[in-house]
């Protein structure tokens, strides 16, 4: 039986800008830049605001599908070692939300939990969320957070500081080749 919140449905939004604000904030994070450094938020800011409603909404479902694919790879990854991603990625995320207060107010962490634990499950985070109404503020810089997480997560499992972002960045070129090469035959 289908769901509705299966990720055929979903739309894939602007994933290369949301690719982006993750890289320049795992840039940060290796840099000594803090999460509040205020010139770097400022940034994000502006060229989030630059986008309009529709790009903003682009930008959230595209940070759903990087949810997603990250934990689609992390699930991959876990079953190759007999491991269950969620017991394993899902108690760590958590526990590091709770260790960050000023980006994961405590009402929207299970919000967060939920979209990782629905990507996880292999339905998507958007579509999951999108049935409990619009977007709150709160929730719109835990989901960046959260987005950074999985990312550096995964860069640590890889051991590569740059393997997430390279891992997207190639999908992208490979399914923009595929489009390019159905375009043409």
């Amino acid at each position: 039986m289908s769901s509705p919140c299966d990720p055929k449905y979903a739309s894939v939004g602007d994933v290369g800008a949301a690719l982006m604000v993750v890289d320049s904030r795992i840039k940060a994070l290796h840099s000594g830049t803090t999460a509040d450094d205020p010139e770097h938020r400022a940034l994000v800011e502006q060229y989030v605001a630059s986008l309009g409603p529709e790009g903003a909404d682009a930008l959230l479902d595209g940070a759903c599908t990087l949810i997603y694919m990250f934990m689609r790879w992390l699930r991959v990854v876990h079953e190759d070692l007999g491991k269950d991603v969620m017991e394993y990625v899902v108690p760590t995320l958590v526990a590091t939300m709770r260790m960050m207060p000023k980006t994961f107010r405590p009402e929207v962490i299970p919000t967060m939990a939920a979209l990782v634990i629905a990507a996880g499950t292999d339905l998507s985070p958007s579509l999951w969320r999108q049935q409990y109404g619009e977007w709150t503020e709160p929730e719109l810089n835990a989901l960046e957070a959260t987005t950074v997480l999985l990312a550096e997560h995964i860069n640590r499992v890889a051991g590569d500081t740059d393997f997430a972002t390279r891992m997207v960045s190639e999908a992208i070129s490979r399914m923009e080749e595929d489009g390019e090469e159905d375009d043409q035959g």
